[in-house]
């Protein structure tokens, strides 16, 4: 690991106009990332862990990435002093584990389960993350209140069939929430049927009553038959 670099001075903030400095935080709250939680072994043979969601790959050839991360914290201070790191992934469902390792509580790696394979630069969060990147420190730049740390990664472990935690606009959000994708619209229900409006000629009038024909009577069994007149049919 190299020493920590210190930024030039034409760099510095001016402390002494705080107050004129612009506030980036609804900046970066609109810039959605994943949560991953970087953690390593103390020099004190304690496991040190923080939350972080500013990470961001610097170079494929060598594999590396940087952490921006508190410059205060004891976790910066032990990867600093060790130059071993790793960096947990969290899945979906590990939002709490970001909590907790978010709220300084002492007692934090008591309350998840980790492990710590051979070779690894930091404890692993076996049940919270699905992806974990060891590594070591190659350079770190302190500037304001972060630090930049630079790692160089080497070795990757993905956990299949787990998605990542989002975080953005001071809220979390699950990646299979964000990516799925709509069903097609449901069907309207179908328009009740009107009758068609009857014809003005076929439609009775409320005032008229329709008109009946009568039909001739049948001839009475009392009633004289017709006369039929004969006509004699003379030979020639």
């Amino acid at each position: 690991m190299s020493r920590t670099s210190q930024p030039s001075p034409s760099l510095r903030a001016d402390q002494s106009d705080a107050a004129a400095e612009a506030d980036i935080r609804p900046l970066m709250s609109a810039f959605p990332s994943g949560v991953s939680v970087i953690t390593t072994i103390g020099t004190d043979s304690e496991p040190r862990g923080m939350t972080c969601s500013s990470l961001a790959s610097v170079a494929l050839s060598p594999p590396t990435i940087v952490l921006c991360l508190r410059t205060q914290s004891p976790t910066v201070r032990a990867v600093l002093e060790t130059g071993q790191v790793a960096v947990n992934l969290l899945h979906e469902n590990a939002r709490p584990v970001s909590d907790l390792f978010a709220s300084g509580a002492a007692d934090r790696f008591a309350r998840t389960e980790w492990r710590l394979p051979l070779g690894a630069g930091g404890p692993h969060l076996a049940a919270a993350a699905h992806a974990v990147a060891d590594g070591e420190v190659v350079e770190a730049v302190e500037f304001g209140d972060h630090t930049a740390v630079f790692v160089r990664v080497t070795r990757v472990s993905l956990h299949d069939g787990q998605e990542p935690l989002l975080y953005g606009k001071r809220r979390y959000a699950r990646w299979t929430d964000a990516t799925a994708v709509p069903g097609p619209p449901a069907a309207a229900p179908p328009l009740p049927a009107i009758p068609a409006p009857a014809s003005a000629s076929a439609a009775p009038s409320a005032t008229s009553t329709p008109s009946v024909t009568s039909a001739p009577p049948a001839p009475s069994a009392t009633s004289p038959a017709p006369a039929v007149k004969e006509t004699a049919r003379v030979r020639p």
